[in-house]
């Protein structure tokens, strides 16, 4: 058998393709996952700057449930993967709120707490709210449906009349997951109010680092072969449509009958002979600016206990992207506090992270100069913004460090900078490649654990059955 073959080539070495790879690997298979950088995570990675440690991408870890919870996204994924829930060191948040002008919703781990703020602001709705949540405890995690997308706004007429209730439910989770300027697929909300409501957020000790060393070594364990700094510059394609395997940046081939992608659906077709086939409209519109943000002391001594605050200075949501001329929209953002979730070991120091929507061709656009410069100004303007939703950050800031549209393309190749993909998901991962296989965010599932629920999903529908 040649060196260089395998059963499965796995695209990307997120959080989504290691757990592919893992999976793959559990029974035997022969994977290789590749990546084109040095560090593996893909959009939930980490870095260091002058000695300090930050996350990118992660929040918090969605649907978190305590350990023994039976048939829930958390328990399942790591049933599947052989990794111990104690493993990940799980700190539950203090609690989050969504802010509209003069009315606030809050919530935490416990559904009830979110039940009984819509009781207290909105008494008229909470019948139909609670008719809601049963009617989405029936749905399963992955809602597939064919046919023109189904829009969440839409659907919740049918159970809730008061437009700024419906706002107020959707800003947070389209910030979580929505690809869509102002709406979401129901499917996406059903996944979303379950992980972000009903079950609620965590964060593992020591960040986003912890899960991904936990996947990573948990891959290698089981004789998977990682390869960074290995980037796919082609997906190999023979004459009857049928996946041969990729060509690496350098000219390398590796030969392989099934391909699993986590790179995008724009992204892994413009590696095909099928590129011509994918338009503008599969990029997706939404990206994002954030600031994280040094303290010289920790959020709380500032007044401040909230994990994640979502925030909206309009009456009307503000979800999309900036006007031209813009590079961001400051009438709408999130607040992580990461030292706001409970922690047998806090964090080194304060940290305030806070999240704009941006314009993609703004920042591409400045020469080094000016995109600095712009950098500069827009964290003392946004942070002014965001003061009155939790506290002034500003006089308190030691180190100040941000990544924006340029920064997101450049690190994951996603087109756009897009964050949550192509608004046009490919729900069953598959292509029109025979053995070329899609996995993340647009297969449909969404945040980390979503992601890792993906390339299970993929390696057991499309991954083992070729084998």
């Amino acid at each position: 058998m040649p060196e260089h073959d395998y059963d499965t080539i796995v695209i990307g070495a997120g959080m989504s393709g290691l757990a592919a790879g893992i999976r793959l690997a559990q029974f035997d298979a022969r994977v290789v996952v590749l990546d084109r950088h040095y560090l593996w995570g893909g959009l939930n990675s980490f870095y260091k700057q002058k000695g300090r440690r930050f996350d990118v991408g992660l929040h918090a870890l969605t649907n978190y449930v305590p350990k023994g919870t039976k048939g829930r996204p958390l328990t399942r994924i790591l049933r599947q993967l052989r990794i111990p829930y104690e493993a990940l060191a799980l700190g539950q948040q203090n609690g989050s709120r969504v802010d509209f002008p003069g009315v606030s919703l809050r919530w935490t781990n416990e559904f009830e707490v979110l039940r009984g703020e819509v009781a207290d602001r909105f008494p008229s709705e909470i019948d139909g709210f609670d008719r809601l949540a049963k009617d989405l405890a029936g749905y399963p995690d992955l809602v597939e449906e064919d046919g023109p997308p189904r829009m969440a706004r839409d659907e919740l007429a049918a159970y809730l009349g008061d437009r700024t209730l419906v706002e107020m439910l959707l800003l947070p989770l389209l910030y979580y997951g929505s690809p869509t300027p102002n709406d979401v697929e129901w499917s996406s909300f059903v996944i979303l109010f379950k992980s972000l409501y009903e079950e609620g957020f965590a964060r593992p000790e020591g960040g986003v680092r912890r899960i991904l060393d936990l996947l990573r070594d948990r891959f290698k364990e089981l004789g998977g072969e990682l390869r960074m700094r290995a980037g796919v510059q082609e997906i190999l394609v023979n004459a009857k449509g049928e996946t041969e395997g990729v060509r690496l940046d350098d000219g390398t081939e590796l030969r392989a009958p099934t391909v699993i992608s986590s790179a995008g659906y724009v992204e892994t077709m413009a590696m095909t002979p099928a590129a011509s086939a994918v338009s503008k409209a599969d990029v997706g519109p939404l990206t994002f600016v954030e600031y994280l943000t040094v303290l010289d002391r920790r959020p709380t001594d500032l007044g401040h206990d909230d994990t994640i605050v979502f925030f909206n200075t309009e009456d009307r949501l503000v979800y999309g992207p900036p006007a031209p001329g813009e590079p961001v929209d400051l009438r709408s953002g999130v607040i992580c506090c990461p030292d706001n979730y409970a922690s047998a070991e806090p964090l080194p120091e304060g940290l305030f992270r806070l999240t704009l929507l941006a314009r993609h061709d703004e920042w591409t656009g400045y020469g080094e100069e000016e995109y600095q410069a712009r950098k500069d100004a827009i964290w003392k303007e946004a942070h002014a913004v965001a003061a009155p939703f939790s506290f002034d950050a500003r006089p308190h800031a030691v180190h100040v460090d941000g990544f924006t549209p340029r920064t997101i393309q450049k690190y994951t190749g996603h087109l756009g900078g897009a964050v949550y993909g192509s608004p046009n998901k490919q729900r069953s991962g598959r292509t029109s490649i025979d053995g070329l296989f899609l996995c993340g965010t647009d297969q449909g599932y969404l945040g980390i654990v979503g992601a890792m629920l993906s390339g299970i999903a993929m390696a057991n529908q499309h991954g083992l059955t070729r084998v």
